[in-house]
């Protein structure tokens, strides 16, 4: 199946097939990898700097989408993602997060006089179907696996010990902050900027390295990216076959309260008996 954007994307993509404009554009998702799965700061900033530089060379009219891209993502290495509901921490972490939004929209929009990263809540088509029927099998989906990879891989110790209820409420409103930001920046601005020049599955995967590579840091580490992964993909695949803002964000928002209530679980097993492993 072609997914084709009609609204965020052009109607023919720049570049299709191989180009050597791809290298790049690999090089600045995987330094991502580096700045946030494995936090190697130095060699991030390395790699993102070879692609640019590459780019310089290879792609003029690239360049000024991937230096928006590597604005956003210098903007969030500036703290650690890590999970922490301490009051310095959400507010540090939400005013950095939110710059990484607006900074490159705003030279996006006024810098370049472009609208290509846009924030467009409704298609003005009704909701299929289909569409409702994935909002409810979202939930059910998390709450088979959720709990089974937080407590049996231990997962659940890289967030929060959560000691009191005020740390409850600050994750639980940390946790649907970030889970908004995940579709403003990796969907509305990375996958968007990519998608305007490579055709939809390598926007994808460019667009999902990057998305799984933060969320390795936040705490979705273990054998977390087998499950990010397949969501960041399908979020950008919904986002460009809904074009809807508001479904995606309905999409990822019921999937993170199982993720909540999950991790919750994990640290108070008696209190929150609702789930079952699946081994």
């Amino acid at each position: 199946m072609t997914v084709v954007d009609h609204h965020h994307a052009p109607a023919t993509t720049r570049l299709t097939g191989w180009t050597p404009a791809l290298i790049p554009a690999a090089l600045v998702s995987l330094s991502a990898f580096f700045l946030f799965a494995l936090e190697w700061r130095p060699i991030g900033f390395l790699t993102m700097a070879v692609g640019i530089g590459l780019c310089t060379w290879l792609d003029r009219e690239l360049l000024r989408d991937l230096l928006l891209i590597c604005v956003g993502l210098v903007i969030v290495s500036t703290i650690s993602v890590r999970a922490d509901v301490s009051w310095l921490n959400v507010i540090l972490m939400g005013t950095v997060l939110t710059m990484a939004v607006a900074v490159p929209y705003l030279l996006n929009r006024f810098g370049y006089g472009d609208h290509t990263i846009r924030f467009q809540w409704l298609s003005g088509e009704p909701w299929t179907r289909w569409m409702w029927a994935y909002l409810i099998a979202v939930p059910a989906i998390g709450w088979l696996l959720l709990p089974t990879y937080f407590v049996r891989s231990g997962a659940y110790l890289n967030w929060p010990l959560l000691a009191d209820w005020t740390e409850v409420a600050r994750f639980f409103a940390g946790v649907n902050f970030v889970g908004s930001w995940d579709e403003f920046f990796f969907i509305c601005t990375v996958f968007v900027l990519f998608r305007r020049h490579f055709p939809f599955w390598i926007s994808n995967v460019l667009t999902a390295v990057i998305f799984v590579s933060f969320l390795y840091e936040l705490g979705y580490k273990e054998w977390g990216p087998l499950l990010t992964t397949p969501f960041a993909m399908l979020q950008a695949y919904l986002f460009a076959k809904t074009r809807s803002l508001l479904y995606v964000l309905c999409v990822h928002l019921l999937f993170d309260v199982v993720v909540f209530l999950s991790i919750v679980h994990a640290r108070y097993p008696d209190r929150l008996p609702i789930f079952f492993y699946l081994w």
